[in-house]
């Protein structure tokens, strides 16, 4: 029996993680209510992509046909020298079951919210929580709630982790990203890294013939937290004049940018306290160098739901899902501090490392998934 059938339950975030969870605790039968600071659900101009451990998750859920509908199958990760334009080796993804897939934001966003409506999920927008209580409770504008349950999913500014944990700042990473989205008709289902001295790009396709290209540079000029900061498209030019023809054609497309500085944020010490939790960069904020960030997210969601379905007692329920979930978020984290330095490499390092990569290639190609096999073959939904 369900031990969270008819529980009032919060979702603080409508993003990925906040949605995800919202369906799966929906599914148990909970009463689920998500609160979105925006006045709408969307995401503009920015990709992610959906590697098999969190599309299990989204196909338990039910959004397999879905999934297909809306995403693009991948068929490899090439890395790429980002001053020669060489292809340096290429690693295939076309056999992942479920399959690797490249999403643009709003579409996945959109997926989920249509997916929650039809399990009654509330979902409302442009609403604010100011504060949140010791009993339980939290204050919105006018209004204060008392959900049995309330999940912190707004991400890295979590003011829910804040009450948790109190106050941890972050520290600047030394490192700033830009992300566009261009018109290219016909491009290969394939993420590529381009890789350069001290910076790197990452471009795959999205629907509807777009590239979404998110570029870091190491540099040591601070740039703000967030991914909403407009900059001048001749600032990333600039940062990669002495780039590839290809990297240069691409830039050349883009119109608007968004620039954001990368912070290091720890882990949470605490994911849970009475009746609150947190999930997804709330609780483990990662860098952008595993493509893992909304993973995480999702796996957490469906951890956190059905650890809740599974114990009366709530406590032990949350208490479990931090167990089970931290070993794993800190893992990943790791790796990928770690590319963000193999990613960067220069003169001898770099040279020795590239000549690694094309022997892999050549001779040991499936020995790049057996690498990441912890990660991509995980299945939180057995």
């Amino acid at each position: 029996m369900s031990q969270i059938a008819d529980r009032n339950i919060a979702v603080i975030g409508g993003g990925i993680g906040g949605l995800t969870a919202a369906l799966a605790f929906a599914q148990t039968g909970a009463h689920v209510t998500v609160y979105e600071q925006a006045p709408a659900l969307t995401e503009v101009g920015a990709g992610l992509q959906i590697s098999p451990n969190g599309a299990r998750v989204l196909f338990k859920l039910g959004l397999a046909d879905t999934f297909a509908a809306n995403g693009i199958q991948a068929k490899a990760v090439a890395p790429m020298d980002g001053l020669s334009g060489e292809q340096i080796a290429r690693f295939d993804l076309s056999d992942q079951i479920p399959p690797y897939a490249f999403f643009h934001r709003a579409a996945l966003i959109d997926l989920l919210a249509g997916a929650c409506r039809a399990q009654g999920v509330q979902i409302q927008l442009d609403t604010r929580v100011t504060e949140y209580r010791d009993d339980g409770s939290f204050q919105l504008a006018g209004e204060v709630v008392h959900p049995d349950l309330t999940i912190g999913a707004d991400g890295i500014g979590s003011l829910l982790r804040g009450h948790i944990n109190g106050v941890q700042k972050p520290f600047f990473t030394g490192q700033v990203a830009w992300r566009a989205v261009v018109k290219q008709p016909d491009h290969d289902p394939i993420a590529r890294v381009w890789m350069l001295p001290g910076r790197h790009v990452v471009t795959y396709p999205l629907s509807e013939d777009r590239l979404n290209i998110v570029a870091v540079q190491q540099r040591a000029q601070w740039a703000e937290e967030g991914w909403h900061h407009p900059d001048d498209p001749g600032n990333l030019r600039a940062a990669f004049a002495d780039a590839s023809w290809q990297i240069k054609s691409f830039f050349a497309e883009v119109e608007q940018v968004n620039l954001w500085g990368l912070y290091r944020h720890p882990v949470a010490k605490h994911w849970h306290k009475g009746a609150f939790a947190l999930l997804g960069d709330a609780a483990h904020p990662t860098l952008p160098f595993l493509a893992q960030g909304a993973n995480l997210a999702i796996e957490d969601a469906y951890v956190l739901a059905r650890s809740c379905d599974r114990n009366a007692d709530l406590e032990g329920a949350l208490r479990s899902y931090q167990t089970a979930r931290a070993p794993r978020v800190t893992r990943a984290i790791k790796a990928a501090d770690a590319n963000a330095t193999n990613y960067h490499l220069s003169g001898g390092r770099r040279r020795v490392a590239h000549a690694g990569l094309r022997i892999m290639g050549r001779y040991a190609p499936n020995a790049f998934l057996r690498r990441l096999s912890w990660l991509y073959d995980h299945d939180v939904t057995v």
